[in-house]
């Protein structure tokens, strides 16, 4: 799965909230109506969808919903019945509210009317003070019209900038973060079963919607609401994910313009190629394991993600295991077969990790070797090696142990033995060559190594160097060594007398033999 934190541009500001009955009331010029709310108090964050300047008592049916209706009620004085029935065909209308100006028709607040909207739930406003009607329409007609403005804009402004980024083969990633800071809220896009491929928002508030991700996945598929804002993925009849904006702060139309244009362009941005190579779902499994191995963020921080991606990590045994030569989709495919839980992905070039999990009471050792055997068998490689962590049951302890598998991975990836190591390689198995390995960033020892082999390194002679490597490695064996370079034995002992002179060393003896051999262990792994 992956994930950014992204930081505000400088003057962004958050979207702004839905025009409601609220606000509209907290205007200068209402509040020199002196405006008192006689009911539906608890209904005054409905939205103001336009605003009316009626009279006629059956101006409900005139409405289609979310107006403010100003009105003196003078067709209405002295009837108690249609002052019933105006109040209850706004209501059916769906008005947001209805605010009455006291003056010769009522001079002050109707009962009859009162107690219908309280009823119905109507918020009834009335002002004490004349107010001139034309005022307040103009000033939320005005609001309302640059709101649907700003809204077109900030649509045109948003796909302008996922065009340019497609169009620079920007990575998924890079189009969320552009949609998060657009939003002002976290993104998340998963797939049909709701898997977390990738996020982007500021860290704290993603990190909230992930452990909460269980029941928002559930609800991912019904109604929106509260700032929730879903668009499918698609195209060609076919739908393979979901773009979430989780607790949109702005006008709902506003938001569900914006998820549109987020879709349109990560739809084409997944038909183009997507400026990878991977698929989504390969670069979320990436983008975890990347950053578990690091250990830059504590993995505590990481298991929110590990668990919206799909990953088991409830009363589990973790399994690292570093692949060389493989790549994530076939590995993905034994998984399957075997009925395994894990996250594979490609963490450097010809080698691929791979993180089980597995319940507490299966054996773990017993299933990475089962693990290793079919992917022998799938490869078509029988001698394919798979470097191990021993199992790990905190979840804490999952960022070292992807490290020691990398670690016994490099161990054993030029190693002239590989054929004859297990299908699983474990640090206990690496010897020598593994503790080299882990030291080959230490200056004493490049210097080691640099002073020992600098005879042969100063001719640049690569062939000499070989002959020297084989030789070592195979304990010192001249007739296996003069086999695998395919030269003669008097051949070899020349090459091998002129090694013993550009080193100044005996081979022969053990304790020399053994200093160049761990000075071109050393250089072999500075040089990878």
């Amino acid at each position: 799965m992956v994930s950014t934190s992204v930081t505000r541009r400088p003057g962004r500001q958050p979207p702004e909230p839905v025009l409601s009955v609220r606000h509209v009331l907290a205007l200068e010029r209402v509040l020199a109506g002196e405006p008192e709310v006689v009911a539906g108090a608890g209904q005054l964050d409905r939205a103001v969808r336009w605003v009316h300047v009626a009279e006629a008592p059956d101006v409900g049916v005139m409405l289609s919903g979310g107006e403010m209706v100003l009105t003196t009620g003078v067709l209405l004085a002295g009837d108690e019945a249609k002052q019933a029935e105006y109040i209850q065909s706004l209501h059916r209308a769906e008005a947001a509210a209805v605010v009455l100006g006291l003056g010769r028709a009522f001079p002050a607040p109707p009962e009859v009317m009162r107690r219908a909207a309280e009823r119905c739930g109507l918020p009834l406003v009335v002002l004490h003070r004349p107010f001139p009607f034309a005022e307040l329409t103009e000033e939320v007609q005005s609001r309302l019209v640059r709101r649907k403005f700003a809204a077109v804009s900030l649509s045109e402004t948003v796909r302008t900038a996922l065009t340019a980024l497609i169009t620079a083969d920007a990575p998924l990633q890079r189009l969320l973060d552009e949609v998060a800071q657009h939003s002002g809220c976290p993104v998340v896009v998963t797939n049909l079963a709701h898997r977390v491929l990738a996020t982007a928002g500021e860290r704290p508030a993603v990190d909230d919607v992930l452990r909460d991700w269980e029941r928002i996945a559930r609800q991912a598929g019904g109604a929106e609401g509260d700032g929730w804002i879903r668009a499918e993925l698609g195209g060609r009849g076919e739908h393979w994910g979901r773009l979430l904006l989780c607790g949109y702060r702005g006008e709902a139309a506003t938001g569900r313009l914006l998820a549109d244009r987020a879709a349109e362009a990560l739809v084409l941005h997944r038909m183009l190629g997507g400026g990878s190579a991977h698929t989504w779902e390969e670069q979320a499994a990436q983008s975890l394991l990347t950053d578990l191995a690091s250990g830059v963020v504590p993995a505590r921080q990481l298991l929110p993600r590990a668990r919206a991606a799909g990953l088991p990590v409830n009363r589990r045994t973790f399994v690292p295991l570093v692949v060389p030569g493989a790549r994530p989709g076939r590995l993905e495919r034994v998984l399957r077969l075997l009925g395994l839980s894990g996250l594979v992905a490609e963490l450097a070039e010809e080698s691929t990790a791979v993180l089980l999990s597995l319940a507490r009471d299966q054996h773990a050792e017993a299933l990475t070797a089962h693990f290793a055997a079919r992917l022998r068998t799938e490869t078509g490689a029988p001698h394919a090696v798979i470097a191990a962590a021993d199992p790990r049951t905190d979840w804490d302890d999952v960022p070292a142990g992807l490290r020691e598998a990398r670690h016994v991975a490099d161990a054993v990836a030029d190693s002239c033995a590989a054929r004859d190591l297990p299908s699983v390689v474990r640090l206990r198995d690496v010897h020598l060559r593994g503790l080299v390995r882990l030291l080959r960033d230490d200056p004493h020892v490049q210097s080691f190594a640099e002073r020992e082999l600098d005879g042969l390194l100063s001719e640049a002679d690569p062939e000499l160097l070989n002959v020297l490597r084989t030789y070592l490695a195979t304990g010192r064996n001249k007739s296996r060594t003069a086999q695998l370079h395919h030269v003669s034995r008097p051949a070899l002992y020349r090459r091998l007398e002129a090694i013993r002179a550009r080193l100044g060393a005996d081979l022969d003896d053990f304790e020399q033999a053994a200093s160049v051999h761990i000075a071109l262990l050393a250089h072999d792994a500075q040089q990878r």
